[in-house]
């Protein structure tokens, strides 16, 4: 039976020895394409970041920071992602208590507080651009779309990825690979919340109080 031919939840159960070693491999090579891209990543924002750093000032004569952002709004914002990756890390403890139930609710839960993140940050967008503050209105304007909304659009393909992993969950189980893939996936959700605390911290704060 080659490697290519084992079901996803019996891999580890009927794989020999040889086989065992070659999925371990592969699942290092996943794992190491993984932090490959977390660090590409990484790189993007950090230009965007600077990007924004460098326009931040740049208002052609029109609203600032402190006439646009509303630190309640944000607040609400940050308390939901933030709750959102204590939420997945219940998901990941009832994981590894192989509770498929449990894993399920609490992806169910983040998810939706995932939703509301990016529910506020779409109406945030959409009350800026009908207030003919849109992004090609200044150089900050510009850098602030492009940094959050590079952000919003990282969650939205989280909610996405999380929403397959719930119908593989569901559908077949906590087998090694499905497991794999949870992990992966908590670590991009996770990382999502270091880069917003720092667009909260740069772009929000920093705006309101200059």
């Amino acid at each position: 039976m080659s490697i290519e031919t084992l079901d996803v939840d019996t891999d580890y159960r009927f794989a020999t020895a040889e086989q065992e070693h070659a999925l371990a491999d592969a699942a290092d090579n996943v794992a190491f394409g993984f932090w490959a891209y977390i660090m590409s990543d990484c790189l993007l924002f950090a230009a965007l970041f600077a990007t924004y750093a460098v326009l931040s000032h740049n208002y052609s004569g029109g609203p600032t920071g402190q006439d646009l952002f509303d630190l309640k709004n944000v607040l609400a914002e940050t308390m939901l992602l933030l709750f959102s990756s204590v939420t997945y890390g219940f998901a990941m403890l009832a994981m590894q208590a192989e509770q498929r139930a449990l894993t399920i609710q609490w992806l169910a839960l983040t998810f939706l507080l995932g939703a509301g993140f990016v529910g506020l940050e779409v109406t945030e967008f959409a009350h800026m651009v009908a207030a003919g503050n849109g992004p090609t209105e200044s150089g900050f304007l510009s850098g602030f779309f492009v940094l959050v909304g590079t952000h919003g659009a990282h969650v939205t393909t989280g909610l996405l990825w999380m929403a397959v992993m719930m119908v593989q969950v569901a559908t077949k189980g906590l087998s090694p690979r499905v497991r794999s893939r949870l992990l992966r996936l908590s670590m991009f959700w996770h990382f999502l919340d270091v880069v917003w605390i720092g667009v909260f911290t740069v772009v929000y704060l920093s705006g309101v109080i200059q």
